[in-house]
């Protein structure tokens, strides 16, 4: 099947009906986006928007451990899992199209996991410990941080089926 024969469906038109969009003398007929497909296509995005959020998340964690940014975070609001575009995609139409995966309650308490150990690297900068900082950064931060992103990439291989 090629890409346009997937992405769209040729729906013939009555020529009698009043949606008809194209002139009877045309006898053509209407390429619409099959709904289910569209639905899809639309979740796919949200995955991918969802991993870019989280990726550049973890770099903006990462330059601030690293001297590389001035921002200043709070770790009472980093472990807040549902503030972020991740959580509330989660939280929200994430879990409208995605609630009935397997993987989906893994991925929801992965991503809350990761705020925690963010939160807990944000905390040893406060208090001056780099070097905990650091090793939490690149030891359960980065694993948590991993499994978010594969779960999603499993999600999205799973609305391939």
């Amino acid at each position: 099947m090629g890409f346009f024969s997937r992405l769209f469906k040729i729906r013939e038109q009555d020529p009698s009906s009043l949606e008809t969009t194209w002139a009877v003398e045309d006898n053509g007929s209407e390429l619409v986006l099959d709904a289910e497909y569209a639905s899809m296509l639309m979740t796919e995005i949200d995955i991918d928007a969802a991993i870019a959020s989280h990726e550049g998340w973890r770099l903006q964690l990462q330059d601030m451990v690293h001297g590389r940014s001035s921002e200043v975070m709070r770790p009472e609001r980093i472990c807040q899992d549902d503030r972020c575009d991740l959580g509330r995609w989660l939280n929200g139409a994430g879990r409208d199209r995605l609630g009935h995966f397997p993987a989906f309650d893994m991925l929801v308490a992965r991503h809350r996991y990761f705020h925690e150990q963010a939160a807990a690297v944000v905390s040893c900068l406060q208090a001056g410990e780099q070097a905990n900082a650091l090793q939490l950064l690149n030891g359960r931060c980065r694993h948590a941080s991993n499994q978010v992103l594969l779960l999603l990439k499993e999600l999205k291989r799973g609305l391939g089926r």
